[in-house]
């Protein structure tokens, strides 16, 4: 029974944001309530409960309600809808094979289409005399199912306000680490989910990428536990916490069939040339990257699998964290 819920309850949201994406206007509540069947059959103080959490569920997944006047002249009924530009994140760079993985989904996809549920909303919008455009289900039509299995815990998370742990690997760390996080809200780009929140043991807002989760989420605290910031755009927020695109790159030497999450963003430049030892044989790599201090803990994931060549001060960098870590100044 619960599954069936859900999936009624995540069609229901589906059709509000195409419904308030699409409009050409602001739409009143009471037409979206005429429009949408889970809401016309409802007594009004239900309707209003459904509409009120289904409002509070579209901003924990980030898609922001924008509320305005119908009539610009007349500032005397209040209606919604969703900005294109609020609803999408900036674009993210993808390994080749992640870039395989989304065309093939997204393939599937487009020939699978949208529900007719979905179809006969944009029916209901044309016969209630509002104006709407099509082309805006463009950013709304599936390309990647929510499969993540921390995708509805995660959600929930947010949802209820419930501070969560999880073990989170990166590309290129060999072991997966424990964050704490207080999830402020779910936000998608590309086919791929991300959560968004403070981390509690850097103390700074952070995003990461459900896909990467490799634990069950579980839960610290209890319902109502933290509140989001005043103010807080997660869309905005999203956009600054997207790593930057690589401005710069590095040559390192890296040994004959290692690395290769490293080696799947590099050029190889030259192989066998002389490494720091002779017991193995070493390939160059030319590999891009954005931040040095994020560039050199990644590297240091593989640990003497690979040395910097250059540059000098991401050398320095690598030597002075690992020195660090083997005095023990670094977890």
């Amino acid at each position: 029974m619960g599954s069936v819920v859900s999936a009624a309850k995540s069609e229901r949201l589906l059709n509000l944001v195409i419904l308030l994406l699409v409009a050409r206007n602001y739409t009143t509540k009471e037409q979206i309530r005429g429009l949408m069947e889970p809401y016309r059959g409802s007594s009004d103080e239900a309707f209003d409960r459904m509409f009120e959490r289904d409002k509070d569920d579209l901003r924990a997944l980030g898609i922001p309600l924008e509320v305005g006047f119908v009539d610009k002249f007349f500032e005397d009924e209040q209606g919604y809808r969703i900005k294109r530009d609020a609803f999408e994140l900036p674009t993210i760079d993808f390994t080749a094979d992640e870039v395989a993985v989304l065309g093939l989904a997204a393939r599937v996809w487009r020939h699978a289409g949208l529900a007719a549920a979905t179809s006969d909303a944009l029916v209901k919008l044309k016969a209630a005399g509002l104006s709407f455009d099509r082309e805006q289900l463009e950013h709304v039509q599936p390309t990647l199912a929510a499969e993540e299995p921390a995708f509805e815990a995660m959600w929930q998370a947010t949802v209820h306000r419930t501070p969560v742990q999880f073990d989170y690997s990166r590309p290129g760390q060999r072991d997966a680490s424990t964050r704490h996080l207080e999830p402020w809200g779910v936000v998608t780009a590309q086919g791929r989910w991300y959560v968004v929140g403070l981390d509690t043991d850097r103390g700074e807002p952070r995003m990461f990428r459900l896909s990467r989760v490799v634990s069950e989420v579980t839960t610290t605290g209890g319902s109502g536990a933290f509140t989001v910031p005043e103010g807080t755009d997660l869309r905005a927020l999203s956009q600054s916490l997207t790593p930057r695109q690589p401005d710069r790159s590095a040559l390192v030497l890296a040994r004959a069939g290692a690395a290769n999450g490293l080696r799947r963003r590099a050029q190889v430049t030259a192989h066998d040339v002389d490494g720091p030892d002779e017991s193995t044989v070493w390939d160059r790599l030319q590999v891009p990257y954005a931040s040095e201090s994020d560039f050199a803990g990644e590297l240091l994931g593989y640990a003497d699998a690979v040395a910097v060549e250059s540059p000098v001060e991401l050398r320095t960098s690598v030597r002075d964290r690992l020195a660090a870590v083997l005095a023990g100044e670094l977890p």
